[in-house]
């Protein structure tokens, strides 16, 4: 019994202290991140799902000021201006505007992506991997909320930079979102209306604008 009790001990520490660590690596990457005016990032995204004998590649890129963002992906551009979204399709020629309500949100949006771990997640250190000469920490963040229809997500942190270098998102379906940075560059020179929707210059140009 007490031998038993001295191997509970040791995992309970071991667990606590992992996530100390896990907190405190996170904290870093937090504050880093808001210490920047802007951020520009090129990334490669992967669906996989075994079951379902999908498994697709794309690529994207996303510039990220604040809660406002420009991502383009899959030949959609969506800009998120602080209030509403705008989805710009010019295969079909439309543009979706609709309000945003930040209750709503539970999905890793662009303005979350590299921040969404705040809250909402236990967490507690992974492996370690050597990507190029880059040394490559992985934290494991696990849904507080038992409901979630996210399993788990593994996200993996230049230890030199902190910076995200890579997500993996596992859904209760088992199907996995994974999103790798190409680049990321900060404090760029950022136009002033990267972040404004023309709708004159859509209409002009023969758009139809649907409004939610």
């Amino acid at each position: 019994m007490k031998k038993l009790s001295i191997i509970l001990i040791a995992l309970f520490i071991t667990t606590f202290t992992q996530a100390q660590d896990a907190k405190s690596l996170l904290k870093e990457v937090s504050d880093k991140v808001k210490s920047y005016d802007n951020i520009a990032i090129d990334f490669k995204y992967n669906l996989n799902n075994s079951k379902e004998n999908v498994n697709q590649d794309t690529r994207g890129d996303v510039t990220l000021q604040g809660d406002k963002y420009v991502l383009n992906m899959l030949g959609t551009t969506r800009i998120f201006d602080g209030k509403k979204i705008y989805t710009i399709v010019p295969e079909d020629e439309e543009v979706t505007i609709s309000s945003y309500n930040p209750k709503d949100d539970k999905e890793i949006t662009p303005s979350k992506m590299l921040t969404f771990y705040e809250n909402g997640y236990n967490y507690k250190m992974d492996i370690v991997q050597n990507v190029k000469g880059r040394k490559i920490q992985y934290v494991k963040l696990m849904p507080i909320d038992s409901n979630a229809e996210i399993k788990n997500i593994l996200l993996g942190i230049d230890v030199q930079t902190k910076h995200i270098y890579k997500l993996i998102q596992t859904d209760n379906q088992g199907t996995k979102y994974t999103l790798t940075v190409n680049s990321f560059k900060t404090n760029l020179p950022v136009s002033k209306t990267l972040f404004t929707f023309d709708e004159a210059k859509y209409k002009k140009d023969g758009y139809y604008i649907n409004n939610l």
